[in-house]
């Protein structure tokens, strides 16, 4: 497989399942001193994340927990940010540790008393020097995010008595990844077709639907393609191609369909029909998540696994394949951490 480390892999997982005490440990303190609800702050790629992981745990609980975006955050007006006090507990992510808007936006909220519990690649970074709980993060497989984090808000459910799966679901990670080898195996040269047909596409529609894929469908749309590969795409959901992108489709425009696991899934099975009985485009592609069950776990758990599935076969393969044909690394910017702004 082109530009994927095996070993590099493993460790990763290993560093991700070794973290569980820690966070359990995090979640016993935090639930000991209280929280009313909890805030997930994020900006750019990992607001995606959160919202997949907030559509996620909003099927499990009524608990009361809000996705906040850190730039938009910052200039909310106070009746816009009445569910926040002193209670709230924020979690938050960087990779890097020093996303501007997080830095800036944890700060205000330690100033105004929050707990701040979050994840960055060390303690020594701007925000890992203000966080109340820091955990390790230092990976750039995507399904790590989405794992860890679904874990980190069971734990936290669990310690409330709003979920009573977190056992079960820790027991069954160890099989999501060994599920996710295998979907890697399986999807690479799919991949690797798919983007030497289509690299050079004037313009591309990615669809899909529902709050755990569609946020899936932003994050490769956004973060990867657009940002890292500069390909003009468009991401819509499932219920939104009726409706304006229907008339954009012809041949030569690649409209790349997911179809989820869960209830949405009715509605990206509407946009397969329609390419497939009307035929606009010459450059349809399906992605159907149920061919990739990850085996062993948990039906409960099949929404979750659906979003790691969706980054090891798209997230993960997709904008790799791209780099290699269009000879663009995927860490080249021409604005993003280039200029102040």
């Amino acid at each position: 497989m082109y530009n994927f480390d095996q070993k590099l892999y493993e460790e990763h997982v290993g560093k991700i399942i070794g973290l569980i005490p820690q966070m359990e440990a995090y979640a016993d303190a935090v639930t000991e001193k209280g929280y009313d609800n909890i805030m997930l702050l994020g900006v750019g790629g990992t607001i995606y994340e959160w919202e997949t992981v907030y559509g996620c745990m909003s099927k499990r609980t009524d608990f009361p927990i809000v996705v906040e975006n850190a730039a938009e955050f910052l200039i909310k007006s106070e009746r816009a940010l009445s569910y926040l006090n002193k209670n709230t507990l924020v979690i938050t992510t960087s990779v890097s540790g020093d996303t501007k808007e997080i830095v800036q936006a944890v700060k205000v909220l330690k100033e105004r008393g929050n707990t701040v519990l979050g994840f960055t690649k060390n303690q020594e970074t701007p925000i890992g020097q203000l966080l109340d709980y820091f955990l390790p993060m230092d990976t750039h497989f995507c399904e790590n995010f989405y794992l860890l984090y679904f874990t980190l808000l069971m734990c936290l459910m669990d310690r409330k008595d709003q979920v009573n799966a977190y056992e079960r679901w820790k027991e069954q990670l160890p099989l999501v990844y060994e599920g996710l080898n295998d979907v890697y195996a399986k999807t690479d040269l799919l991949a690797k077709d798919i983007v030497r047909k289509y690299h050079k596409a004037p313009y591309s529609l990615w669809v899909g639907s529902g709050p755990v894929l569609y946020p899936c469908i932003k994050m490769i749309t956004t973060c990867l393609l657009e940002e890292m590969q500069w390909i003009r795409v468009r991401p819509v959901t499932s219920a939104d191609f009726f409706h304006g992108t229907i008339e954009m489709v012809e041949d030569g425009v690649p409209v790349f369909v997911v179809k989820g696991v869960d209830e949405y899934r009715a509605l990206d099975q509407r946009v397969e029909n329609f390419l497939n009985n009307y035929k606009p485009t010459d450059s349809a592609v399906v992605y159907d998540l149920e061919q990739y069950p990850i085996h062993g776990v948990d039906d409960q758990f099949k929404d979750i696994a659906s979003a790691a599935v969706f980054s090891a076969c798209i997230i993960d393969r997709i904008p790799k394949y791209y780099e290699f044909f269009n000879g663009h690394s995927l860490a080249f910017r021409r604005y993003y951490r280039q200029l102040d702004y």
